[in-house]
C-alpha cells in the first residue's frame, strides 16, 4: 500500500515572502519562526517570534527565496497552511489559511486546529 504524500508544510504569498524579507533585512540575521501555542477561547494561537538560532528538531522552510523555521511541535497542526500578509485600514498582520484549523472564536484571535492524520 502506498503511503499518502506529504503536502508541503508551509507555503508563502508573496505578499508574506516580501515582509518576511523586510523583517529579516532590518535584523541582519536570525529567522522568523512560526508555531501554535495553547491559549484564546477557541483553544490556540498562531504564534509568529523572531530567533537568532534554530532550534535541533525545527523544520526550515524555504518559499520564494525566502527561509523561515517552523516549531517542530506545530509541524502536524501547521502542514499544508499557506501564509500570508495582509494590509487593512485597521491593521497589517500575517493570516494563516490552515486545512487543519476547524474552528475559530468570534475575534478571529483564537483557533481549533486538529493535527494532520496519515
Amino acid at each position: 500500500m502506498a503511503r499518502k504524500p506529504r503536502p508541503k508544510l508551509v507555503t508563502l504569498t508573496d505578499a508574506a515572502a516580501e515582509r518576511v524579507r523586510e523583517i529579516l533585512a532590518e535584523r541582519e540575521r536570525g529567522y522568523l519562526r512560526v508555531g501554535v501555542k495553547n491559549g484564546g477561547c477557541a483553544g490556540m494561537e498562531y504564534i509568529m517570534d523572531y530567533v537568532a538560532e534554530i532550534e535541533k528538531f525545527d523544520e526550515v522552510v524555504e518559499d520564494k527565496d525566502v527561509q523561515i523555521v517552523v516549531d517542530s511541535k506545530a509541524v502536524l497542526f501547521l502542514l499544508g497552511s499557506v501564509v500570508d500578509y495582509e494590509t487593512t485600514m485597521m491593521s497589517s498582520r500575517f493570516t494563516f489559511k490552515n486545512p487543519n484549523q476547524t474552528d475559530a472564536c468570534g475575534c478571529g484571535e483564537s483557533v481549533t486546529i486538529t493535527p494532520m492524520q496519515f
